[in-house]
């Protein structure tokens, strides 16, 4: 707080000199005579400078409201009033010489006269008039609008040399834009000590001016004001009434949020309990219906001594009425919701009268179409029908053709498939009494082929005879197969051919049970029977012109036939002699019938034996040789393994035919006749005997043997030329060998090349050391004209090597050495 009221006021002439007033203001006549007035306290600066000491612009424009004081916190809490307002009359008054101050920018204006301490709040009444006398200023001295730095004057002016090197402009706004305001804040003084917003707007002109939107502040002086209102005795004016109307259609709405948001079902709200204890007593009441009621009774508490009676209070008359209000929306209401209800049930009923025609249509349909399958139902033979004058089986087929097609649902709801157990197999058992199917195996089966389209089902496939068969199964079970059945307890196995025909025939016909049943059942035993009593030495019929009949249809199950066969074969075997060739043709079928083990080992127990000594008992004579016997071996190549043969000549042929040989050579021979005999005999065996190297060996042996006869000359004189006929012969029969395995070779490549798996897994040693030297990129061929006891030289990689029966032999210092095909590429590379 300033101390002008004792020194005077600081007032500014024209010329710019301060000068300090002295004279008495109102603020120093209000306060000097209250006894309550605070008194005041120097800060240390001005108990210390006085008059020097430095001002607060707040100070200037009101005084303090003194020092603190100690607050009494035992004391009951208490409300401060908040004073008395004027009366409209002084307000209506006071408003135009506020407006008027307010207009007033540049001038002095007159100072207001003293709030009266009658008018003014009981708070405010202890002080006095704050500078109401003194023209309204800015914090600096400076007037509004005028003036703007004229103090800078005084000093360097660096304030307004800033805003002119940002832009400013005198007498513009500020911004970039001059968007903004053009005089400076203003300060509006207060009338009296009241909080801030006491004594309404503080607003300025200028402000309002350059802030034109309402804020927060007004929003809470008009709240400030209502409740200013409601201390007031005497109201401003009596209000008209205010009278609310609703539509219906407003009461609906009304009605269904609240029919919303009280869903809760009577039954569990009927028998709750509620006690209230919100009144001055305590209710309880035995439900919540109760309890909405509660609040429309009126208050019968006294008016309070504050609360001004109306002039019109009759309070069981406006209950009354809000009761009658209540119950005409009630009514209302109750009306809306019946009639809406029985909309609802129109739209039902309608809707329930569509379906129900709608139905109705589909039953009316329905029962003219039962009306149809009945009328073809009733078309069959019946209980009553004399025989024959039913519909034929042609003409039942044609009835169930038109219910499958045309009555398709009724058919399979009802199960009508059922009446061919009743109808169709009569007749089709009538049909097939005479039919024999060795003689005829066709007949009838254009008839029940037309009855599996018409009633076998795809769905169903058992594999026994049980109740869940279909129609059409149950037809050949109880009708088709008796007869066959019957025709097959009378039939000669050896008779292969018409019971291969009907089965063959009726099997597209027949489901895979059946024809399994039919098989195993009845034609295995019975061709079991037959062959126990079959006779090789007796029967003058082969047993496999009437056994392989039936491989394309028992195939696996003949395999329990197999053993007694050959047992039987063997026995007959035991005294047959290699110059008879019925054992040949008998036993030739069934090379391919018998499992390759089985049939090598049966060859070699009973054949091989008797053709070792069908060789035994062969003479090789040059002059005069006997070829049936060795004929008669070679007869069996066909039969035998190439292996068993081979093995058969090397044991019981070729040593003799080489000891004849050499004895022959020893006893001054006929070249040429040797060279003769030599390829008549190489001649007897067939080229693929001749390509086994077993055989090959043999030959050459003999070659061998003749070549060392003719270089050393045994036996005396020589004929003139036979070393180079034998020469000859020996260079001519081995380039045979060497263009046979050539060719043979050129044909595997060929096969192989159209079977397009050249590239796929080798099929001989040789293709896969050709394979690992491709893939370590080391060279592999064969040596022109060069060869090693008959074998094909090849070179791989810098090494010669040899292949004989799988085994690779690399050449050493002094002989081959076997070795791996691993250790053949560690050496190459």
């Amino acid at each position: 707080m300033s101390m002008s009221h004792l020194y005077g006021r600081r007032t500014e002439e024209d010329d710019g000199v301060e000068m300090e007033s002295f004279e008495v203001t109102d603020w120093d006549l209000a306060n000097e005579f209250n006894p309550e007035r605070r008194r005041h306290r120097q800060t240390k600066d001005q108990a210390t400078y006085g008059i020097w000491a430095d001002k607060d612009s707040d100070e200037d424009e009101r005084p303090s409201f003194g020092g603190k004081k100690s607050k009494d916190y035992t004391a009951p809490v208490s409300f401060i009033s908040a004073g008395l307002r004027k009366s409209a009359a002084e307000e209506k008054q006071q408003k135009p010489t506020e407006d008027s101050e307010d207009s007033d920018d540049g001038g002095s204006a007159a100072p207001p006269a003293p709030p009266s301490r009658g008018a003014a709040p009981k708070k405010l009444q202890t002080g006095g008039n704050f500078h109401g006398n003194q023209p309204q200023r800015f914090a600096g001295g400076v007037r509004t609008g005028q003036d703007i730095g004229n103090w800078e004057k005084h000093t360097k002016g660096i304030g307004q040399k800033l805003l002119q090197k940002m832009g400013y402009q005198p007498g513009k706004g500020l911004g970039k834009n001059a968007q903004g305001i053009i005089t400076p804040i203003e300060a509006k003084v207060r009338k009296g000590k009241g909080a801030v917003g006491a004594y309404g707007n503080e607003r300025t002109q200028q402000s309002l001016k350059d802030f034109p939107k309402v804020d927060s502040e007004e929003e809470e002086e008009k709240e400030f004001q209502k409740e200013l209102g409601q201390w007031r005795r005497d109201p401003a004016g009596k209000k008209k009434p205010k009278y609310s109307y609703r539509t219906v259609d407003e009461l609906k709405a009304k009605g269904k949020l609240a029919g919303r948001s009280a869903q809760t079902p009577a039954g569990e709200l009927a028998q709750v309990k509620v006690i209230d204890m919100t009144g001055r007593e305590q209710k309880v009441y035995y439900s919540y219906s109760q309890m909405t009621s509660k609040h429309s009774v009126p208050d019968e508490a006294p008016p309070s001594r504050d609360q001004k009676p109306s002039g019109f209070t009759l309070p069981e008359l406006e209950h009354n009425l809000q009761l009658l209000i209540d119950l005409t929306e009630q009514d209302i209401l109750q009306s809306a919701r019946r009639l809406q209800h029985e909309k609802d049930i129109v739209v039902t009923l309608s809707h329930e009268s569509t379906a129900l025609q709608s139905r109705l249509e589909v039953e009316q349909d329905t029962i003219q179409r039962m009306e149809a399958v009945l009328e073809l139902v009733e078309r069959f033979q019946s209980g009553e029908t004399a025989p024959g004058e039913g519909p034929s089986l042609q003409e039942c087929a044609g009835i169930f053709e038109t219910l499958q097609r045309d009555y398709y649902e009724e058919y399979k709801v009802m199960g009508l498939a059922d009446l061919a157990v009743a109808v169709v197999y009569p007749l089709l058992k009538d049909k097939l009494r005479t039919w024999d199917p060795l003689k005829d195996s066709t007949y009838g089966l254009e008839e029940v082929g037309q009855w599996r389209a018409l009633l076998e089902s795809r769905q169903l496939h058992s594999s026994t005879p049980d109740a869940n068969m279909d129609p059409y199964h149950r037809l050949l079970w109880e009708v088709w197969l008796p007869v066959v059945r019957s025709s097959v307890s009378g039939w000669q196995p050896r008779a292969v051919g018409p019971m291969v025909d009907c089965i063959e025939v009726w099997g597209p016909l027949l489901p895979g049970w059946i024809v399994d049943h039919l098989l195993e059942q009845l034609i295995l035993p019975r061709l079991q029977r037959e062959v126990d009593n079959w006779n090789p030495l007796t029967d003058t019929v082969p047993i496999h012109s009437w056994i392989h009949p039936w491989l394309p249809l028992l195939q696996s199950r003949l395999e329990p036939l197999y053993p007694p066969i050959r047992s039987k074969l063997a026995n007959a075997l035991q005294r047959w002699h290699p110059s008879d060739t019925s054992a040949r043709l008998i036993l030739q079928p069934w090379k391919d019938v018998f499992s390759p083990g089985a049939w090598e080992a049966f060859m070699v127990k009973n054949i091989l034996p008797k053709l070792a000594l069908c060789l035994g008992d062969l003479v090789i004579n040059p002059h005069q040789q006997q070829m049936e016997p060795f004929h008669w071996v070679m007869d069996w190549e066909s039969m035998l393994s190439l292996s068993s043969l081979m093995s058969l000549l090397d044991k019981n042929f070729f040593p003799k035919w080489l000891q004849v040989l050499c004895s022959w050579l020893s006893n001054s021979p006929n070249y040429e006749e040797i060279t003769k005999w030599y390829l008549g005999w190489k001649n007897s065996f067939s080229d693929a005997l001749l390509a086994q190297l077993p055989i090959k060996d043999k030959f050459n042996e003999a070659l061998d043997i003749m070549n060392r006869a003719v270089a050393s000359g045994v036996g005396g004189y020589m004929q003139p030329g036979a070393r180079e006929n034998i020469a000859y012969l020996t260079q001519t029969e081995r380039r045979k060998d060497f263009q046979y395995e050539a060719l043979q070779e050129r044909r595997e490549a060929e096969s192989v090349a159209q079977r397009g798996v050249s590239t796929g897994l080798p099929t001989n040693f040789k293709d896969l050391i050709q394979a690992k030297a491709e893939e370590n990129n080391i060279v592999f061929m064969p040596l022109v004209a060069k060869r090693f006891e008959g074998k094909q030289l090849y070179t791989f990689g810098r090494i010669v090597i040899y292949i004989d029966r799988g085994v690779v032999f690399v050449q050493g210092e002094k002989t081959w050495v076997p070795t791996s095909l691993q250790s053949l590429i560690d050496m190459a590379k």
